[in-house]
């Protein structure tokens, strides 16, 4: 069986004697060992770290970016290598997870223009004989903690600015899925990163509290869910580090009446159903504007969704979406599913009778449709992730629009309509971080910044796009002058900018 140590100094190590079980989520067999760190694991990640990351911070910006450069081309030569690790161990479908490798390795081309990024102002004569300048420099050792969903876009959001600022970089990704993360750290390294600038350190909610803990990790990054995002905030700022967490998500479609409703029905089919809705960014609320328009929506809903195909992703093209990740996932989206039976919901697709022929020990769940579902419903307030739409009826554009200002979540929100008055409202007023209109998922591109607001992010700063590079760096500001004569006698005053 293969057993997945950290990656530590170079090379892969097995740690101490703590292991989890990395299953096939198809077939529901333990396919993996992998290691869980201790303190003392991470400690010795750390010291390698720090002992790595001077040299490199001092590698001018154009160097360090054309590690990056060679990076990206290893992706892509490595693409469906890549893409069949993820699947094998999260279970979404062979194009999905090469979506996700995709969209990593467009925030490291973001990064790649680190010499740019990272310039600084300058004034020019800002007082007599004064001029003032500033300049980013980086944190030291930071670190990242990132979830099982996106085991390959995810850490690169975090590392690629990281690393590209001149900080040396720590991850620890989820032991649900390890491999794809050890793998991108060994391409960086074939790419010309030196030994112990980025290291992955496997592991559960020890080696998350030591990393909190450490003093000499600078920073933290983090996505998961909302309590556990709000813990490691908590925890990393008393520890003195700055933080960005990213927490949970309960995303809203507005279907006004005069929406095109095949591209609606189609985009709430791919945006709620793909990747087994294990995305946070998923749309798991869709509110049509007026019992007419959700009639409408219903209709052409419950054929699209019917038809999904599920399966193992070895099955190909043929299959819409495969497992969710792990038995314990599976068991939860089913009583969340039976809670809003309980409460009155009306279940319109009912999948959870789904069966997988040779796959009966997978954790396989069939799409399911909810309408009639009122705020009050579990199954409204709380993130699912898994393949279930909840449909909300509203009866007027502010109603619908409440209901995601309502919410404690703000992550992703979507408005489809023809009106760009009602369009252009909606994206001002909505109280959520990213906005989609006639765009389910709203997914800024590496150049802008990817964040929610409310009880979906805790911090200042954003993920990726420019607040990357002002979260991995510190700025300083420098005041000079230099006189033409020098008088007599000191200088007790704060020099005037005159």
């Amino acid at each position: 069986m293969q057993q997945i140590g950290h990656w530590i100094d170079g090379a892969q190590v097995n740690g101490a004697d703590r292991h989890a079980d990395v299953y096939n989520p198809a077939t529901g067999e333990v396919q993996a060992k992998v290691a869980l760190a201790t303190a003392n694991d991470l400690d010795r990640a750390v010291e390698v770290a720090k002992a790595a990351q001077p040299a490199w911070a001092a590698t001018n910006p154009q160097r360090r970016a054309r590690v990056l450069m060679k990076f990206v081309d290893l992706l892509n030569r490595d693409m469906d290598k890549l893409a069949e690790a993820l699947s094998r161990e999260h279970g979404k479908t062979l194009p999905d997870a090469k979506g996700d490798v995709t969209r990593g390795l467009e925030v490291v081309e973001f990064c790649i223009g680190a010499p740019h990024h990272l310039k600084g102002e300058f004034t020019d004569s800002a007082g007599p004989g004064i001029d003032m300048y500033s300049m980013r420099q980086p944190l030291g050792v930071t670190a990242g903690i990132t979830p099982f969903n996106f085991p390959a876009m995810i850490p690169m959001w975090m590392f690629a600015p990281a690393i590209a600022c001149g900080n040396a970089f720590i991850l620890k990704p989820s032991e649900r899925d390890p491999s794809v993360p050890m793998m991108l750290a060994e391409l960086m390294e074939e790419a010309g990163l030196p030994k112990g600038v980025l290291q992955v350190v496997n592991g559960d909610k020890v080696a998350v509290d030591a990393i909190l803990d450490h003093p000499d990790i600078a920073s933290v990054g983090f996505v998961g869910s909302t309590p556990i995002a709000a813990y490691i905030y908590e925890r990393a700022a008393a520890n003195g580090k700055r933080a960005q967490c990213f927490g949970g998500a309960k995303n809203h479609m507005i279907i006004m009446p005069d929406a095109d409703m095949d591209q609606a029905a189609d985009a709430l089919v791919g945006a709620g159903y793909g990747a087994a809705g294990e995305r946070c960014m998923a749309i798991s609320v869709a509110v049509p504007v007026g019992d007419e328009t959700a009639d409408r929506l219903i209709e052409k809903l419950v054929p699209r969704i019917e038809s999904l195909k599920v399966g193992p992703y070895t099955a190909g093209d043929d299959v819409d979406f495969g497992p969710v990740v792990t038995a314990a996932a599976k068991e939860n989206i089913l009583r969340l599913i039976q809670s809003g039976v309980d409460a009155g919901a009306e279940l319109v697709v009912d999948g959870r009778d789904f069966k997988m022929q040779g796959y009966e020990d997978g954790f396989f769940v069939g799409a399911h449709l909810f309408d009639r579902v009122t705020k009050d419903m579990e199954i409204y307030q709380k993130e699912i992730f898994g393949p279930v739409l909840s449909c909300v009826r509203a009866q007027s554009y502010e109603e619908a629009l409440g209901l995601a200002m309502d919410h404690e979540y703000g992550n992703g929100t979507a408005i489809f309509t023809r009106d760009g008055d009602a369009a252009r409202d909606f994206a001002k007023r909505v109280n959520v971080g990213m906005v989609g209109v006639n765009v389910p998922i709203p997914v800024p591109l590496a150049y802008h910044t990817f964040g929610g607001w409310k009880k979906s992010m805790f911090g200042d700063l954003n993920q990726h796009g420019p607040d990357s590079f002002r979260f991995y760096t510190r700025t300083k500001t420098v005041t000079a002058r230099w006189p033409s004569g020098i008088k007599e006698g000191g200088e007790f005053s704060i020099p005037l900018m005159e």
